[in-house]
């Protein structure tokens, strides 16, 4: 679990400890679950979500829930859920965009992370549709009435080049959370 753990973004990483540690933490479209790993390392519930869990299924615990479900269906498989965090990285359906900001309870962080427009020079994702457009996470915040903590729409080197755009932003207040370390 240790090698997963290590590759989790650095984003995710940083922004980890703001957390609320009680209630439940979606990892949304999960993957291979490196964040499901490190959250739950840090002693949060996951729930980690993902069309095909196979790749998280050996990580499931006490702690680390798997559900396999279709998020790019007609209806949004996770209506009326509430969760004290939601985290995403390297994923983008616009048509439930929306739906985040409303599943998180008073105090919960949105963690998002994904490539943005001009990432085509990069190479894939290409496809318009898989990429932010400039200022759209903040926008979804604004709109939302979300607090942004913070925002970057950036080039990055590693571990490949991409454009990315990544926000943490919270519903309402952090509640009694770690103090950030900045710089890394």
């Amino acid at each position: 679990m240790h090698g997963v753990i290590t590759d989790a973004s650095p984003w995710v990483r940083r922004f980890a400890p703001v957390l609320p540690k009680d209630g439940l933490v979606l990892d949304l479209a999960c993957g291979a679950g490196r964040h499901t790993a490190l959250l739950a390392s840090l002693g949060h519930h996951i729930l980690a979500v993902d069309q095909d869990i196979s790749a998280v299924e050996s990580l499931k615990t006490e702690a680390i829930q798997t559900l396999k479900l279709d998020l790019e269906g007609a209806d949004w498989p996770l209506l009326n859920q509430q969760f004290s965090a939601i985290v995403v990285t390297n994923y983008l359906y616009r048509p439930f965009l929306d739906e985040l900001p409303k599943m998180l309870t008073e105090g919960g962080v949105l963690i998002y992370e994904t490539f943005a427009d001009g990432n085509a020079e990069f190479g894939k994702p290409s496809n318009p549709n898989f990429l932010l457009k400039s200022g759209e996470l903040l926008t979804l915040a604004q709109r939302s009435g979300l607090k942004v903590i913070a925002y970057e729409d950036i080039y990055l080197e590693q571990p490949k080049p991409a454009r990315v755009q990544r926000i943490c932003a919270v519903k309402g207040h952090l509640k009694g959370c770690v103090p950030l370390q900045f710089g890394g």
